[in-house]
């Protein structure tokens, strides 16, 4: 991994453990192209709905690909992210189309989409 790949992911870290001390914000982590976690997780003390780690690793994969997808980037625009509310949790990713990683938020259930991907947004791009 070249210095700067390891500069970006120590970054990326800090921001995802920013993120998890919001009280919403049940997980932030960064999946890689292949759908694996990276880095991040879940938020100190909390204990994963899924909790079997052959089936987070088939949902990082399939976040993955759904979210790098570009067949309507020409016509639409890119993705900015995709959301999906659960029952039990509110599932968001914002895809980074130049690395080809994603970053991945699990929230509380109430939480609202917009306000919360502005505040990952806001987090993401504020440079210390």
């Amino acid at each position: 991994m070249s210095e700067q790949n390891v500069s970006s992911y120590q970054l990326y870290n800090e921001k995802c453990n920013a993120l998890t001390k919001e009280p919403e914000i049940r997980f932030a982590g960064i999946v890689d192209a292949n759908g694996k976690l990276v880095l991040g997780g879940f938020k100190e003390g909390l204990t994963p709905y899924e909790n079997d780690e052959t089936k987070l690793q088939a949902f990082y994969n399939f976040v993955s690909k759904a979210s790098i997808r570009k067949e309507f980037d020409e016509s639409l625009g890119p993705i900015n992210y995709i959301a999906a509310r659960r029952d039990k949790a509110v599932l968001i990713s914002f895809p980074f189309p130049l690395s080809k990683i994603l970053l991945l938020i699990s929230a509380e259930p109430n939480v609202n989409i917009e306000n919360l991907a502005q505040k990952v947004v806001k987090i993401f791009t504020n440079v210390k």
